[in-house]
């Protein structure tokens, strides 16, 4: 028997589907198409189905738009206790794949368990008290940021947020362009949130800080004794840790190009290959890649492949730099420093007039990273109450820089200015330029190719 389609209309009985139907409240079936096949009773009524609209035949979004059973026909993957809103009610549904004796998914049965959430309650309330234990243990990580975390009322920031929750309606891949320390992260975090992923993992990985050496199986994973010194039992790479969530890839542009070619097949045919395996495996994860490269430069250079680029950029998303958000940069700050003074137990510390005036006239080169920067730094050089502009390292920066009524050539100011902050970051890390590279969040590749520029 080929079809599930076949199977139904075989059970001229329907023993079959009246099982199905005392496992639930109402179940309803799909084809391998995506197509009705059989709907209880029960689930016609929940949908309020006239009598003479037999669906049959059609396509199941035409009936539940928001559906996710196309997405178990195509992953061949379940999708265990889930919520679906149902004709304005919210419904606990689980979503299984059907296989013939080959293992081919031959269709897909969805099944309505629950449409009285309050019943439910006990277990909502067990299950924040295991997440919050688990959270604790740092069994599992979350994802930290939400969508309302971007902090600010311009119109660039609420622009910015509106494009970001309608990419989280979608489950393409995203491409999110901006400068170093603009908060790629922390939107990829808040898209994940926002989508229908947010029960699933939030996985990220910096390209940039990995060693070439380490990084596809670190990415993949790996057979077991793929290597002299590996892991006799393999590894479980962070592609596959972010099944059924999101895979985010920062510094997008670092990534060698022999593995390129594997996360190109990743996201064509949703499959992945160990390093040292010859057996591929199936993955639903949706993938966010970062980047504060011009990667259209680097495709010209031979340094990025030209397909892997146009698969990333389905959906670009620039973040803008923070002095194109000057209306935010005070809403801002008094965030950060309600969060600096929290997590560092700092007595309360305020922003003087000359602060504010002096971090909305100044260029930020480092961006939102900066800005965090330099309030610890006033937290730490404040002697009263206030912090003032100088506690915020005013006189450490060229007049040109910080003054918006003098013009400057703002490449030798930005490249002075990262110069300095490398510099001060390697002599914070003994010298050792790859946690330097670190704790600026930029790549080693980077940090070398600032330090030998010209001057």
């Amino acid at each position: 028997m080929n079809s599930l389609r076949q199977l139904i209309q075989q059970d001229s009985n329907h023993n079959l589907l009246d099982l199905l139907n005392s496992f639930c409240k109402c179940a309803i079936a799909i084809d391998e198409q995506c197509k009705v096949i059989w709907i209880s009773d029960a689930y016609r009524s929940l949908i309020e189905l006239p009598d003479d609209n037999d669906p049959i035949g059609k396509p199941i979004e035409d009936l539940l738009p928001s559906t996710q059973m196309p997405r178990v026909v195509k992953s061949g993957k379940p999708l265990f206790i889930d919520l679906m809103l149902i004709n304005n009610r919210w419904c606990v549904v689980t979503r299984l794949p059907v296989r013939n004796p080959e293992q081919k998914v031959i269709g897909a049965i969805g099944f309505v368990f629950y449409d009285d959430l309050d019943s439910l309650q006990p277990l909502f309330d067990k299950f924040a008290r295991l997440k919050h234990k688990f959270e604790d243990e740092k069994i599992i990580r979350p994802s930290r940021y939400e969508l309302d975390d971007m902090i600010g009322s311009s119109e660039t920031t609420q622009q910015l947020r509106r494009k970001a929750l309608r990419a989280a309606q979608l489950d393409t891949t995203l491409l999110l362009l901006g400068e170093t320390g603009t908060g790629k992260e922390l939107l990829a975090q808040g898209i994940h949130h926002a989508s229908h992923r947010r029960s699933g993992p939030f996985v990220g990985i910096n390209m940039g800080a990995l060693p070439e050496s380490l990084a596809e199986a670190e990415l993949f994973g790996t057979a077991p004794g793929a290597y002299t010194g590996a892991d006799r039992k393999g590894r479980i790479g962070k592609v596959q840790l972010a099944d059924g969530g999101t895979l985010f890839l920062d510094e997008i542009a670092e990534m060698p190009l022999p593995m390129q070619a594997k996360l190109l097949r990743v996201l064509q045919e949703r499959e992945i290959e160990a390093l040292g395996s010859n057996r591929l495996e199936k993955v639903d994860v949706r993938i966010i890649a970062a980047t504060s490269k011009d990667l259209i430069k680097q495709v010209q250079a031979g340094e990025f492949r030209e397909d892997l680029y146009y698969r990333l950029n389905v959906l670009p998303i620039r973040l803008p730099p923070l002095h194109q958000r000057i209306e935010d940069i005070t809403e801002l700050a008094q965030h950060l420093l309600v969060k600096i003074q929290t997590q560092s137990q700092l007595p309360e510390l305020k922003l003087s007039d000359d602060a504010i005036k002096w971090l909305s006239a100044y260029k930020w080169p480092g961006n939102i990273r900066e800005l965090r920067n330099r309030l610890e730094r006033g937290c730490v050089m404040a002697e009263g109450e206030m912090i003032h502009a100088e506690d915020l390292g005013a006189n450490d920066v060229p007049p040109e820089t910080s003054s918006p009524e003098q013009p400057a050539d703002l490449k030798s100011i930005k490249r002075d200015t990262s110069i300095r902050s490398i510099q001060e970051a390697i002599q914070k890390c003994n010298g050792n330029k790859t946690e330097a590279a670190k704790l600026l969040g930029i790549s080693r590749a980077s940090l070398y190719q600032q330090l030998s520029k010209p001057s």
